[in-house]
């Protein structure tokens, strides 16, 4: 580092530390946007990882054995550390737990949709939510648990975290990496502004167009805003399974880095901004995130989009005091294994609901 060179003094704290926390943390002490990281986590291998992460970069690295499920604990956590930015990356079960296995609950519920594992991802975020709201932390939360979902639900008691991270930026960079094919090494990147789901990352990941175009992502091309759905399933195919944290974690990576101090804007698409059903293009300006529709788009249309997908996730419904409704075609998924979990989902439920899917599914 040359004389006179200065460090910003920017604090991040991770809570989880799993696949995709580690990622997180890794790109960010690489980064050199970055001056100490705190990761916290009730895993074991939290010192393993935060070793991993200290001695890969010139960055501090701080460790934080926590239960996030214990609102207070967060709360003294983020009196401690007056963190610039929070990223939250904790859940009871991986979305991924089920790939591979053959059992009849584990098929039963990857049937069903993501819905109806939605208590293994809210006890977390729900926690730590409540507390950001207790302590009064005013900064940017970016929350990689099932976006998409959870942040509508928690919309509804006003915890809803500023910004979602994977999903619609996914189908982002898959749009970017079609474009580039098209396009040649040397062209300029036009702006790209989609409007997409998590159930649409499926199709768009293995490059399988929808037989009805209304159950596609909306895709427009530069400031014009020329659509061109189709973009989205150009890309190289890839099989479903864990590799796709890869691209979530690229997909990511803009956002975090432009909700940092001092960053310079970003025009991206994220997951779930001001806790709408799905993602959608937005600015990210001075900490700062703003709607970035184009010209003549009805935020409505780009709503129910997002909310016909989010029928495939499982989801029916959400009330007006956070309650989840699922589908039919969820219930009938899990009928004959655990009917009782495709109950409608009130959120004083959810940790009860949570230790049932837990004994379900190991």
């Amino acid at each position: 580092m040359s004389q006179g060179t200065r460090i910003l003094l920017t604090r991040v704290l991770i809570i989880g530390t799993g696949d995709m926390g580690e990622r997180f943390a890794s790109a960010l002490a690489a980064s050199g946007a970055v001056h100490e990281l705190v990761l916290a986590d009730l895993s074991p291998e939290l010192a393993v990882r935060g070793a991993t992460v200290s001695s890969s970069a010139d960055c501090v690295v701080r460790l934080e054995p926590l239960d996030a499920r214990r609102q207070q604990d967060v709360e003294a956590l983020l009196r401690r550390t007056s963190p610039d930015l929070i990223i939250q990356a904790a859940a009871l079960q991986s979305p991924w737990a089920l790939v591979g296995r053959e059992d009849p609950a584990a098929r039963a519920f990857a049937a069903a949709g993501l819905g109806l594992r939605l208590p293994l991802q809210l006890p977390v975020l729900l926690s730590v939510m409540r507390a950001i709201r207790e302590v009064g932390f005013a900064g940017p939360v970016a929350n990689i648990s099932l976006p998409d979902l959870t942040h509508p639900i928690l919309q509804k008691i006003g915890l809803a975290p500023a910004v979602g991270l994977g999903n619609v930026s996914m189908l982002l960079i898959r749009v970017r990496a079609a474009l580039r094919a098209e396009l040649g090494p040397t062209a300029d990147m036009p702006l790209l502004r989609l409007v997409g789901h998590h159930h649409h990352v499926y199709d768009v990941m293995q490059s399988t167009p929808p037989e009805d175009p209304l159950d596609a992502p909306m895709v427009w091309v530069g400031e014009e805003a020329a659509r061109r759905d189709g973009l989205a399933f150009r890309a190289p195919a890839m099989a479903q399974g864990i590799r796709y944290n890869a691209i979530t974690a690229a997909s990511s990576w803009p956002v975090l880095l432009a909700l940092l101090p001092g960053a310079a804007p970003l025009r991206w698409s994220t997951p779930a901004p001001f806790g709408l059903p799905g993602g959608f293009p937005v600015r990210i300006a001075d900490g700062q995130i703003e709607l970035d529709l184009p010209a003549g788009v009805e935020l409505s249309e780009c709503i129910a989009c997002c909310e016909r997908a989010s029928k495939g996730d499982g989801v029916e419904g959400i009330d007006d005091d956070g309650t989840v409704h699922f589908t039919a075609a969820a219930q009938t998924a899990v009928a004959t294994v655990a009917p009782d979990v495709s109950e409608p989902l009130p959120l004083v439920d959810v940790d009860q609901r949570a230790a049932r899917l837990l004994d379900l599914l190991g």
